[in-house]
């Protein structure tokens, strides 16, 4: 064996218990500017190169398409026949007055108009179309 220091598990002899002795944990600061080795004219470059400042974060892409809303926005301007078919199974024929986040208004020419709430209605489509599920 080399002459020098020896680590704690080194000293352990045959039938004795390990010695260990408290060692430190020593984690670089990831962020500190004396850890990092690329120069600073290639780090530029990089960040040019991806047109991010440090510090910046991406924002997230919207949850809200706002495709249903453009769908009955159309519907009630062009004041187009449509059925609605419930859960249940009833289908309702009428013309889209109206709707906001939870319900729409339906307006039928066999009677009073009527207030749907969206989480009762299975599908929508326009009369006279052949591809009605």
């Amino acid at each position: 064996m080399k002459d020098g220091i020896e680590s704690p598990a080194a000293r352990v002899h045959e039938g004795a218990q390990p010695e260990f002795t408290n060692r430190k944990l020593i984690r670089p600061s990831l962020n500190s500017p004396a850890n990092r080795t690329e120069p600073v004219s290639e780090r530029r470059d990089r960040l040019e190169r991806t047109d991010r400042t440090p510090g910046t974060k991406r924002t997230t892409p919207s949850d809200q398409t706002h495709a249903e809303n453009f769908y009955y926005q159309k519907q009630i301007q062009s004041k187009t026949s449509v059925a609605i078919v419930l859960k249940d199974g009833e289908e309702l024929q009428g013309i889209l007055e109206w709707y906001d986040r939870n319900c729409i208004r339906l307006a039928r020419s066999s009677g009073a108009s009527l207030l749907i709430y969206k989480p009762a209605i299975r599908y929508i489509y326009k009369i006279g179309e052949n591809n009605q599920p």
